[in-house]
């Protein structure tokens, strides 16, 4: 969006206890998230300032940094020295394939000297922490260790994420009340292929108990907006950026969650994190993404796959969920019960923590 949230201004430096945990906010370069050179400069500005403001930080027993995006996670390593403490990079996407898979970055030196910063991370972290087995594999064939290399997938907050009954007062508000409603929730970026979506709308159009709920921002939220106008599908809401705290109301009056990327080999890896979420509040999943992730869903049987980038097919699963509610809500259980067995984000926040008792 490109503007600091509520209660945060422009400064060096700034200092908050929240829930018994001190954070330190920075200055910041806000951008919108268009444009890539704005979007890099964001991102090295980051790293500059976090840098800056470490020694003033006091003692350390550990650095942990997370990527992406790929400098934040690049920063711990400079920490790490100022501190003379173990450094642990926490790999959430791959950076810079994702980036330049979607075509954000073509200049091929740019790209080799990302890859050869990529390197270096992975050679130098006392140890790395990803979310999928693949990249597990593709971070020890980049020069990282494999005995330093955890897996610990994403998860989800069930008391955040707590299933609840239909919120009728927020179906109203949102305009979808007494409709079966196939809802994204997330970014609304180059990587997600949501073009699939406003073409199975299209496919949809004369089934008027089905509306499609887009939620989130990114870098293409704006044209999509053209999209759905240009096209007049009447059956998309788009809601844009909606507080943390709406989410579980959103939740509440959604019938299916759409989890979707676009046909590249780059995302056989991914589990995109949505996927829980949706798990914790009972909704069925149609996922339009392969490898790791369609395995999860299948072994779950918290959903039905389709073919990426496949509007038809897309349409198709929506009407067959809508058409048939006791499918729908077996899908929902099973998917809710395979989470809590595994996805408990309390459960494996204590596992992180045993990783950084045993890298201490």
């Amino acid at each position: 969006m490109g503007v600091a949230y509520p209660g945060y201004r422009k400064q060096w430096f700034q200092m908050e206890n929240k829930d018994g945990i001190k954070a330190v906010k920075v200055l910041t370069y806000i951008t919108a998230n268009e444009g890539f050179f704005k979007r890099t400069w964001n991102y090295v500005f980051y790293m500059m300032m976090t840098v800056l403001v470490a020694p003033r930080l006091g003692k350390a027993d550990v650095v942990v940094s997370t990527s992406p995006q790929f400098f934040n996670g690049l920063a711990g390593y400079f920490v790490s020295r100022l501190k003379r403490c173990p450094w642990v990079l926490e790999i959430r996407d791959l950076w810079p394939e994702s980036i330049v898979a979607v075509g954000a970055i073509t200049n091929r030196r740019a790209v080799a000297l990302l890859e050869a910063a990529e390197r270096f991370a992975y050679r130098k972290a006392d140890h790395i922490v990803c979310v999928t087995n693949a990249f597990q594999r593709h971070i020890s064939a980049r020069g990282g260790r494999e005995e330093s290399i955890s897996v610990i997938r994403n998860g989800v907050d069930f008391e955040s994420f707590a299933h609840q009954k239909n919120d009728v007062a927020f179906a109203r508000k949102i305009g979808v009340e007494g409709k079966f409603v196939a809802a994204y929730v997330g970014t609304h970026g180059m990587a997600h292929g949501l073009d699939t979506l406003l073409a199975a709308a299209e496919i949809l159009s004369s089934r008027e108990d089905i509306v499609f709920v887009m939620a989130g921002d990114g870098a293409d939220r704006v044209r999509l907006e053209s999209e759905i106008e240009k096209k007049k599908l009447n059956n998309v809401k788009m809601l844009g950026q909606l507080p943390k705290d709406e989410m579980p109301r959103l939740w509440s009056c959604s019938d299916v969650g759409l989890v979707l990327l676009r046909k590249l080999d780059l995302f056989l890896s991914v589990v995109p994190s949505k996927i829980f979420e949706t798990m914790a509040m009972k909704k069925p999943i149609i996922l339009g993404v392969r490898g790791e992730s369609q395995v999860l869903i299948e072994e779950s049987g918290a959903g039905i796959c389709v073919e990426p980038e496949n509007a038809a097919q897309l349409a198709s699963a929506i009407v067959d969920l809508c058409d048939d509610p006791t499918r729908a809500d077996a899908l929902g259980e099973s998917g809710y019960r395979y989470a809590k067995a595994h996805f408990d984000r309390r459960a494996l926040a204590r596992t992180f923590e045993q990783v950084l008792v045993e890298v201490l």
